[in-house]
Parts: structure tokens; sequence; C-alpha cells
């Protein structure tokens, strides 16, 4: 067509769009289920929300919680921590009100370097943590109270490069994931592992991993290969900055085993030579000693695909890392296909799964579960929160603590409804444009909240040692001393 005969349909279209605008309903047209409706130019040109909340203001609010007064007093450090965990905004509700929840996770913390052991925070949650965005903010805090370094666990194949770790690979790998499109590979054994995914390497393969300079935390001295279903020949070859060729050899097992390598010095780049058959379900990149916060992201998904999972493979794996906290951050992604209360029932009822399935795989570990952060949709050119969420929120926190699950109020913590508008709109940005998703500024500020809430509970838990457990326990639920 040529291109004068373009032109004219396009001013063709464009008129009639211009008479229907001037004749339409304002308030629109319904049709059917759809209400047809054009935008005026007072909502074309307006980019508003309904309510300001100014996040400086609710941020700082938040920093204040976690300033105590300088006092020598024992009844003002129990009535700082009393209102802490029954009022403030920032912190984590428990189930059965059970402050002593973290302290068996605490304890192992404190003996974590002394005993040479690492203990493990699983970080399972939706693209909010892509990048190591918000895990990496929590291990940072929690290795410089507890010690330990490194990444903590990797898939062989990383489809999203995090800021401070890469890695390639080269070889015979096929990548599997439990979810996702028809794109994706799905094995029909169900033997994912627990990072959801596992590489499958045939004959032989490379992976090549790096610390990035600017971020020295990520060096490692202990590398550990989690694999399973590997042949009679299958073996690994580790060579690093302070190991050359080390060869690990395995007969051929069906279990989960664990590779490990100890380093005499810390590390910055690995390379590990695979050769033969396995199923590679994660790579562990740790210190000598202290927690490890492994981030787990899977795009898209609602955090109900773990009972998807072959569960004695899970089992297995468990078993050889030491968890002891599972924290799951979904919710964001139900928004679009929740229409009604009974759709948020039928999720709650899915949740409740997987709180059972990991109960089952690994008992001793608590579990946190982050709920999900505001988004906000234009309506009739003003940025809202969607509707339902603050139903939802509320519904993930109460079938947590039911079912024994602590809970962390991000959506509250951010400022409530209306509030993700403004994260977009804050100098620096801590929201991108797509009013869902935080800038790494924005993840950082979350993560910073998360880490001083979790640890203000560890100091509170340092505090009680000494303490009569009766004593607390009158102090924290007597009405009188509020």
């Amino acid at each position: 067509m040529k291109i004068w005969k373009i032109n004219i349909f396009i001013l063709s279209v464009s008129i009639l769009l211009l008479g229907l605008y001037f004749i339409f309903p304002k308030n629109g047209l319904k049709v059917g289920p759809c209400k047809l409706k054009f935008a005026s130019f007072e909502e074309l040109k307006t980019d508003t929300v309904v309510e300001k909340v100014d996040v400086d203001s609710v941020l700082q609010t938040m920093e204040n919680t976690f300033v105590m007064s300088v006092s020598d007093s024992l009844l003002d450090s129990l009535h700082y921590y009393k209102k802490f965990i029954t009022e403030s905004s920032l912190r984590i509700y428990l189930p059965g009100d059970d402050y002593c929840f973290f302290d068996t996770i605490f304890q192992s913390f404190e003996n974590a370097k002394y005993e040479g052991e690492t203990y493990r925070i699983l970080h399972y949650g939706d693209s909010q943590i892509e990048m190591d965005r918000i895990s990496g903010v929590l291990r940072n805090h929690l290795q410089h109270r507890f010690g330990g370094s490194g990444i903590g666990m990797v898939p062989a194949i990383q489809r999203i490069p995090t800021t401070s770790f890469s890695q390639t690979f080269s070889g015979n790998f096929t990548r599997y994931i439990v979810y996702g499109d028809s794109t994706t590979h799905r094995a029909s054994h169900k033997r994912y592992g627990p990072m959801a995914q596992f590489s499958a390497v045939d004959g032989s393969g490379v992976l090549s991993f790096s610390a990035k300079e600017k971020f020295p935390e990520s060096k490692f001295s202990k590398v550990s290969l989690l694999v399973g279903h590997n042949s009679n020949d299958f073996s690994a070859q580790l060579s690093c900055d302070t190991v050359i060729n080390e060869i690990k050899r395995r007969e051929q097992s069906d279990e989960v085993l664990s590779l490990v390598w100890n380093l005499k010095e810390t590390a910055s780049h690995a390379i590990l030579k695979l050769i033969g058959d396995a199923e590679v379900y994660a790579l562990l990149f740790d210190g000598n000693g202290g927690v490890a916060v492994d981030n787990v992201p899977l795009r898209g998904c609602s955090g109900t695909i773990f009972t998807r999972i072959n569960e004695e493979v899970l089992q297995q794996s468990f078993g050889k890392l030491k968890v002891s906290l599972i924290i799951l951050q979904f919710g964001g992604n139900m928004m679009p296909v929740i229409k009604s209360q009974k759709t948020i029932d039928d999720y709650m009822m899915r949740l409740e799964k997987q709180f059972a399935l990991f109960r089952r795989v690994v008992p001793e570990a608590k579990m946190l579960f982050i709920g999900p952060s505001d988004m906000s949709r234009k309506e009739n050119g003003v940025y809202v929160t969607w509707r339902f969420l603050p139903e939802l929120n509320e519904a993930i926190k109460q079938t947590a603590l039911k079912n024994g699950v602590a809970f962390w109020n991000m959506f509250e913590t951010m400022g409530g409804e209306n509030s993700m508008a403004q994260w977009v709109r804050h100098n620096p940005p801590y929201a991108v444009g797509d009013h869902v998703h935080f800038t790494a500024q924005g993840a950082k500020e979350i993560g910073t909240l998360l880490s001083k809430s979790l640890l203000t509970y560890y100091d509170f838990y340092c505090l009680r040692k000494d303490l009569p457990t009766d004593f607390v326990h009158e102090f924290i639920f007597d009405a009188q001393n509020k």
C-alpha cells in the first residue's frame, strides 16, 4: 500500500475516534460483562495517586523504631522490646505470639563460627528477589553479626545474573525447571531439588564461577556440589585460586550426594569440570562456619509449586544443608487472577499444602512468609492499589500464623495502601514504572528493614538469656505494663 493511502487511513480513524470521544457517555458504556470508556484529556495527562504517602516520612519512622533510648534500666529495655513485638508495623508476627519462636535459630547462629558449621536461610521468592535483591542485604547483615561468607546456593545454570557473582557453563547440560511456559524443559521424574530446578549433565560439562571484585564478601572457602542419579564413572574436578585439579569421584548412586571441597584460603574464582552423567541440583559457595542466605528467585511463581517436586529428593537434599529458616516471599503474581474472596481462599489452601510439605522434608527449620508489596494500577487516571491486595495480604498473614509460620508485613512496611506509586516517584526511585517491582535502591531499603527487624528479635533473645522465663513472660503479656 502506498504511503499516502496509509496516512489517509490513519487520519480517518483519528477523526472517527475524536468524534466518538465527544458523543460517548462520560461514565462509559456497558457491553455485557465489560465496560467501554474513553479516557479524558485530564486523565491522559494526569499521573497521580488517590492518596499520597510520604515515603521518606514512613521510612524515617520505621528507622526510628530501631532506636532504643539510652538507658541502663532493665525495665526500659523490656518496655522497648514489648512495644516492638506487639505494636510496631515492622514486627514479625509470630504464631501464638511466641516471642521465643526464633530462639533455636539464634542459638545455632551464635554457635556456627565456633563449630565451623554453616547454617542456612533459604529465601524463596518471585521476581522481587531476582539478582540477589533483598536476600543479599539480609545476608550481609547476618554475616556481619554471626560470621560467614560466600554467595550461598546457586544453580548450575543461572538465567538471571546476580550483582555480586557471575557464572557461565559449557558442555552437555540440559536445564529442567518445575514450572514455566512451554519453552522450559520438564522432567517426568520431578527430581528438581531444593532450587526447583536441576541441570542434567550428559557426558561432560564445565561450570565457571567468579565473585565480582566490588563484592569481597562473596569470596568463598568451601565449595559443595549437590548431585544425584549419577553414573558409575562420575567425577568432579575443582580448580580455583587455592586448589588445582582436586578430583572427587563417586560410584553410581540414585540418592542425593554432596561433594565438598574445603579450601585452605578464600577464593574468588572456581572452575568445575564434570565427567559422566548426573543431575546437578545446586552448588554452594560458603565460608568456614557462619550463616548462609540462599537466594532462590522464581519469576512469575505464586509459591505453590513445591509440592510438585519429588519429596524424597527434597528430604535428602535438605538433610545435607543444615537449613535453619525458610523464607517464602510470594503473593504478588496472584493479583491479576484474583477476582473474588473465593480465589483468595483457594490460594490459601494451596499455600497450606506448601507449609505442610516443608514441615515434612525439613522439620527442624522454621518458616517465615513475607507478604506481597503494594502494587498499583491506573484507574480513571489515578494509580491505586490493586483491588483485593489488602485482603490477600491479610489472608496470607492469618493462614501463615495458623500453620505455625511467622509473617512479615511488607505491604504495611511500605506505607500500606497506595504507597507503591510514591515509591515509584521517590527521588531516587525506589520502584520502577510497572508499579510492581522495586529498584535496586528500593530493594535495599526493604532488605535493611527486614534485617533489622529480625536482629531486633535477636537482641531481645540476648537480653532474655539472663532473665527468669516467667518474669519475661508476665511482663510481655501483662496489660498493665503497656
